[in-house]
């Protein structure tokens, strides 16, 4: 167990967030809700801006690209909040139950959309700097699979392809 993530965790587990300017949210919001529609060809409009909204919220607090956490979403789950892997994550962001017992918050629900994003999103940053700012690495141990790129190449071909800005 890293005793460094479990501290971490339980710092920023009760952190508020917000969008710092409206306007740019909303333009942002428009324009991945369009994105996302294909994904969730099943949610109304409002479903998918309410998602995005909480993307966008959990990732600033972690100080990452809520594109980057979209495109880790789709890898991870497709944006379904009740998939569960083989190994047992759980949510969108595929997130180890064993996690709630170590930050002493075994209440937590993992396919609750906002405990999720900020369980997932928490994890990542905090990997990344246990990197030293190499998104490589720390998406390979996000997935479990360090020392391996097949899995980040999958999140950056996901990023580039329907999430990024550029």
């Amino acid at each position: 167990m890293d005793e460094g993530l479990k501290i971490y965790l339980e710092e920023t587990l009760s952190t508020p967030e917000s969008f710092s300017d409206r306007f740019a949210a909303e333009v942002w919001l428009i324009d991945m809700s369009r994105r996302l529609k294909p994904f969730m060809r099943h949610q109304s409009q409002r479903q998918r801006l309410e998602l995005l909204k909480a993307i966008h919220k959990k990732a600033t607090a972690a100080k990452l690209s809520p594109e980057l956490l979209l495109a880790l979403i789709q890898t991870e789950s497709s944006f379904d909040r009740f998939a569960i892997s083989s190994a047992g994550a759980q949510g969108l962001m595929q997130v180890m139950p064993f996690w709630k017992n170590i930050i002493g918050r075994p209440q937590d629900n993992l396919t609750d959309v906002e405990t999720n994003l900020k369980y997932g999103s928490h994890i990542l940053n905090y990997y990344l700097a246990k990197e030293k700012g190499n998104l490589t690495r720390a998406l390979a141990r996000y997935n479990g699979s360090l020392g391996k790129t097949w899995y980040p190449e999958r999140v950056y071909k996901n990023w580039d392809r329907h999430w990024r800005n550029d």
